[in-house]
């Protein structure tokens, strides 16, 4: 069992920065790859980034890429998302989400590899 916690989520403006975190527990976290999703009103759950269990490898999704940086501290067992250059298509739900099956593989971008989801985070971008 992973249960995750996600926080940092707000109305900002336009070209304005934030930062999500998502706090895990129940597991060594540094076990577990992590990710971020989100999903705007009326849209699919969509993949925004994800990060290997030692943090080393990172992918983010072509949309965000430039923009937003995901990382994590093991220390911590908390994963972050950097998140820039906001405009108003970046307004949605934010979820986290861990994967402990992996097998070989650093990360996973399909929601379906993800076992465990955070409750979301508002992220809600005025123009």
């Amino acid at each position: 069992q992973v249960q995750l916690v996600e926080s940092g989520g707000g109305l900002v403006q336009a070209g304005d920065s934030l930062r999500l975190s998502c706090a895990a527990s129940g597991r060594t976290f540094s076990s577990v790859a992590m990710g971020w999703f989100r999903q705007a009103p009326g849209k699919e759950r969509e993949f925004v980034a994800a990060i290997s269990r030692s943090g080393g490898v990172t992918v983010t999704a072509n949309s965000v890429k430039g923009r937003f940086a995901i990382s994590r501290d093991n220390a911590k067992n908390t994963v972050y998302l950097q998140m820039s250059s906001l405009n108003a298509e970046d307004t949605a739900v934010y979820y986290c989400a861990a994967a402990i099956a992996l097998g070989s593989r650093y990360f996973a971008t399909v929601a379906d590899d993800y076992q465990y989801w955070g409750q979301g985070t508002q992220v809600t971008v005025s123009s």
